[in-house]
């Protein structure tokens, strides 16, 4: 490009600070808009695995993330009777060395912060964008909630999950659809129990699904997925105290074998989350406007993909607008869209699949724990899920920019 042309990013979650600087580095002049206070600790901790890891290396912010994480490229299976199931990779170790690691959300959000700032882009806090439009053919006005706007030549929604810019897009568009799931997790200190080197623990419970890492201080990262026919209110939510959700947890991994209940009972702090996924979003992009992330496509936790996923479109978002003029910016948006739909559609379908088998009836439980050592045979093929894990980002630029 011959000028800076001027993008706002709405939100400075984890998708929002990877494509300022993604853009940044395509020669864009970037201002992230966010609602919250950067002290913002929201969520426990995820999964980001080889390939959100190698989209991060080609904006040269692998580094910030994987300092704040530690390394966890195999899981082990078990069922709630204590019989080990099996052995499976967590994603793959690329060619490099670069394996999945589990990471505070904290921790990493604060790193990727931190790199955006380094590398001169500002943030605004306290301002949220409530309403977009794209006037004149190429001007994006961005109105904010304290009755202010300004105007740049494209708005990016890093919005989330409840995102406004995809109803600005569309107001048609689909909303979040519940999955009947609550993701509930924390940190234990727990000095009775051995270190998991690079290993995460699933337990298929009778009644709940349950996974723990523990770290060579003996710090346990743990999670359950727990079924939950209505959708939790956020008052409901924020006014269920710790200890209540601890005696259900108990409850539910009654008569089950492993360490939830010594892991429970020292939880310190818990978080809870109704788990959602987004049906398919038919328009990422109108005029001036365009999605990345949950905004776009957001997936269930079962795959472990949703910040791997978000920082692959941001790499390839900037990679389709890099030299681009303004008048192609449009053109650009639409390649970006159609490029990335159908890996994207293929990952949430991936990610339920794996969600239906945590939490099943005694009938499904009986199969599944029968049919899974053979099944992850399969699924421990490094060849089986390298669509996934070892996907080429460095082809999906080069084809960007040819």
């Amino acid at each position: 490009m011959t000028n800076r042309s001027k993008v706002i990013i709405a939100g400075c979650g984890l998708a929002g600070p990877v494509t300022a600087i993604a853009l940044t580095r395509a020669g864009y002049d970037v201002t992230i808009y966010e609602a919250r206070p950067s002290s913002n600790d929201a969520g426990a901790f995820l999964n980001l695995a080889s390939n959100g890891l190698a989209a991060l290396s080609t904006i040269e912010v692998d580094r910030a993330a994987t300092c704040e994480g530690f390394a966890t490229p195999r899981m082990t299976m078990w069922s709630g009777s204590g019989k080990k199931l099996g052995d499976v990779a967590n994603g793959m170790t690329l060619a490099d060395g670069t394996s999945s690691i589990t990471v505070r959300r904290a921790g990493l959000h604060r790193a990727l912060r931190r790199e955006a700032e380094r590398r001169g882009i500002a943030i605004v806090e306290g301002r949220r964008v409530v309403e977009a439009e794209t006037i004149a053919g190429d001007v994006a006005v961005v109105r904010f909630d304290d009755g202010s706007e300004t105007t740049a030549d494209l708005l990016v929604g890093a919005d989330g999950l409840w995102s406004r810019i995809r109803r600005a897009i569309d107001p048609g568009a689909p909303q979040p659809r519940y999955c009947g799931m609550l993701s509930i997790g924390g940190f234990a200190q727990v000095p009775e129990l051995d270190p998991t080197p690079e290993t995460f623990h699933m337990v298929f419970g009778r009644r709940a699904f349950f996974g723990y890492s523990v770290t060579a201080s003996r710090e346990v990262y743990w999670f359950a997925n727990v079924a939950h026919a209505a959708e939790p209110s956020r008052e409901e939510l924020a006014s269920t105290p710790a200890a209540a959700w601890r005696s259900r947890l108990l409850e539910l991994f009654e008569g089950d074998r492993g360490p939830m209940r010594p892991i429970l009972e020292a939880a310190d702090g818990i978080t809870v989350h109704p788990v959602h996924d987004m049906p398919s979003v038919p328009c990422w992009h109108r005029g001036r406007l365009v999605l990345v992330g949950d905004a776009a496509h957001a997936t269930s936790p079962s795959a472990g993909q949703g910040a791997s996923m978000a920082f692959e479109d941001a790499v390839v978002l900037a990679a389709f607008l890099r030299d681009r003029s303004e008048r192609d910016i449009e053109r650009a948006l639409d390649a970006y869209a159609c490029h990335r739909r159908s890996r994207v559609e293929r990952v949430l379908r991936y990610s339920a699949r794996l969600g239906n088998t945590k939490v099943l009836g005694p009938l499904g439980s009986w199969l599944r724990d029968a049919l899974m050592p053979v099944g992850l045979k399969y699924f421990a093929s490094p060849k089986a899920h390298a669509w996934l894990y070892a996907h080429p980002i460095e082809r999906d630029i080069a084809h960007a920019t040819s």
